[in-house]
This record gives structure tokens, sequence and C-alpha cells, in this order.
């Protein structure tokens, strides 16, 4: 269906010429009815006054426009609701079993576990006396776990936690304008003499244990490699 055409609107005062009237000014007044208008509403005009219009409310803000705004963009943390679960432990690291470490400073070296911490890091010892391990936290990640089990029975371990092993905190110091250029010299801190009871509890325990199977000891101080003869038949025991 077509669309309609609109209707031309003519005007009440069409022009002769271009920029010229056919009617007057005052003509154009009486033709309009200007004049009843203006006789009803007492010689005046009606003019529209815009204090009496009511005005809108404009909605409260919820908060408070900042007076700064940051010359940069401002990153914004996204919003994150996952909830921290704790880590599962793998099925065949259980307590007393043989570790070995893959990274870190004792890379190769073999552990005893002795338990999981509540932040899912693995409680470990050498013993200390027998490969120089000591008691520290690691990653299940960075393990191998052997079929070697060691008896931890009579170990007591229910006093280690992660804030056994949080560093303590230092205040600094001012330093001065000659102290600012001089090189620091890092003190070497000394593991304070608790720490070292401890350590020598759980090896006391640890080797009782140890010696009682044989070749054990020197499995566990013997660092773990592997050569080119070695077969992948031969890893039965790592998993």
């Amino acid at each position: 269906m077509a669309a309609k055409r609109k209707t031309p609107v003519k005007s009440r005062n069409p022009d002769l010429i271009r920029g010229v009237g056919k009617y007057s000014r005052s003509k154009m007044y009486h033709k309009r009815g200007l004049w009843a208008i203006k006789a009803k509403n007492g010689g005046f005009f009606p003019r529209h006054d815009p204090r009496h219009d009511p005005k809108p409310k404009v909605p409260a803000s919820a908060e408070k426009p900042p007076k700064f705004y940051p010359a940069e963009d401002v990153k914004k943390p996204l919003l994150n609701k996952r909830k921290p679960k704790p880590t599962k432990l793998r099925a065949s690291i259980t307590p007393g079993t043989v570790l070995i470490l893959l990274a870190g400073r004792f890379m190769g070296k073999r552990v005893v576990f002795l338990k999981q911490l509540p932040s899912g890091l693995l409680l470990v010892t050498g013993p200390f006396k027998i490969n120089g391990v000591p008691l520290r936290r690691v990653n299940q990640s960075y393990v191998i776990a052997t079929s070697t089990k060691v008896d931890i029975s009579g170990v007591n371990v229910e006093k280690f936690d992660d804030k056994y092993f949080a560093k303590e905190v230092d205040k600094k110091k001012k330093k001065s304008e000659g102290e600012f250029f001089e090189a620091e010299k890092e003190d070497k801190k000394e593991l304070p003499e608790d720490k070292k009871e401890d350590q020598k509890s759980v090896d006391a325990s640890l080797i009782k244990s140890i010696e009682g199977v044989p070749d054990l000891k020197a499995y566990l101080a013997a660092r773990f490699s592997l050569k080119s003869e070695d077969l992948p038949e031969m890893w039965e025991g790592l998993k």
C-alpha cells in the first residue's frame, strides 16, 4: 500500500515576491484573531510564567561525589566470590612417606613427610642429622612420593603450624645521610634455640624408627638421580 501524500500547508499570507507578503502586519493581526485573545485577557496577551512551574525533584545520589578525580585511570579490582578450599592431599602421600624434592635448595634430597598444614603445604624433614634437610614446608606439586614408608608414630608434630614458620619482621630504622650511601651489610640471622631443640627432638624420634629398618638410613642420605641406563620400568615406586 502506497504511503499517503501529505497535503502542503498553505500560508495565510502568501508571498507576492520573495520576502514581501500579500497582507500587512496589521491585516494579519486581525486575520489571525489576535485581537480577540487580547480583548479576552484585559488588553494583554497571556504570558507563561516559568516561576509557577513545579520544579522537578532531583533524586539524591546514594554516594557523595568525590572532590578529587585521579589524573590516571585507577584499576578497580574485580569481584571475586571464590572461597578458598582446603588443598586436597594426593592419595600417594601419607604420614611417613618418603618424598623426593624436585625444586629448591634441597633439590634431589629425600625427606620424610610428617603432616599437611592448614595452608595445604607439606611438613617434611630429612632428618637433619642424616641428610641436612631441616623442618620445612614444601608444595606437593614439587615432590615425588615413593613407596618407602617410615614409622612416625613416636614423633610429636602438634606444635608445628604455618605460624611456626612465619618470619619475624624487623622495624626499619631511619638512616642518616652517610649511612644511606653506604653498602648494606646483611647480618646472618641465627636460628633461635627453641627451634633447634624442636629439630633435635623430631630427629631423635625419627632416627630410632629409621635405624630399625636395614639400609633405610643410607637410602635417605643418598641424593636421587637418574642415569641413561635407567629404564621407566624401574620407576614403579615413584608417584
